[in-house]
């Protein structure tokens, strides 16, 4: 196993300090814990650094899909200067949202599968963030008779599964075969 890039330890220095500043002058009764990750559904998501958060406040925080949580976790890899290559390595969470939505967003997978496959007409999701619509692809890895593939652009891209296309078959051309016999009267009576 891969030593990871990021630790607790290393970026708890940079992480504090931003969000003690941002959480302080916004004026929420917030608090934190910056800690290495556990994550039970690594194959969907697996970061190496999770920041939770706790205190009167975090119901904001959950409010409108964890719109605020993911905002304050956008704004401090912008501050922190992470790579979006690295995005994924840390992760915010607060009342274990991230893994009740990892759940959720599998359950939403499986019946829109099934929907699809039952009725034959392809299913779109709401638009969600990059790491939402790469739960429901893999998600989508062990549904048979489906695919899925993304619509629109920016914050506009959505999931939409679709009914798996059946395999062609590549036919060889047809062997000429005896004339008909009304194109061989014709031929004959001229």
């Amino acid at each position: 196993m891969s030593q990871p890039k990021y630790t607790a330890e290393s970026l708890a220095p940079r992480i504090k300090p931003f969000l003690l500043h941002l959480i302080k002058n916004a004026g929420f009764q917030l608090k934190f814990e910056v800690t290495d990750a556990a994550n039970p559904h690594p194959e969907f998501e697996n970061p190496e650094v999770v920041v939770r958060f706790s205190g009167p406040d975090v119901d904001l925080l959950l409010a409108n899909r964890a719109e605020l949580l993911l905002a304050l976790e956008h704004l401090t890899m912008e501050a922190l200067r992470f790579p979006p290559e690295d995005h994924a390595r840390l992760c915010f969470d607060a009342n274990d949202y991230r893994i009740l939505r990892i759940e959720e967003l599998r359950l939403s997978a499986a019946a829109a599968a099934e929907k699809v496959r039952r009725t034959g007409v392809p299913f779109t999701f709401s638009p969600m963030t990059s790491r939402e619509r790469r739960i429901i692809h893999l998600a989508m890895r062990n549904e048979p008779g489906v695919r899925s593939e993304i619509s629109g652009a920016g914050s506009r891209r959505q999931v939409v599964i679709y009914p798996e296309e059946p395999a062609r078959q590549e036919q060889a051309p047809a062997a000429p075969g005896p004339v008909s016999p009304i194109y061989s009267r014709r031929t004959r009576r001229r």
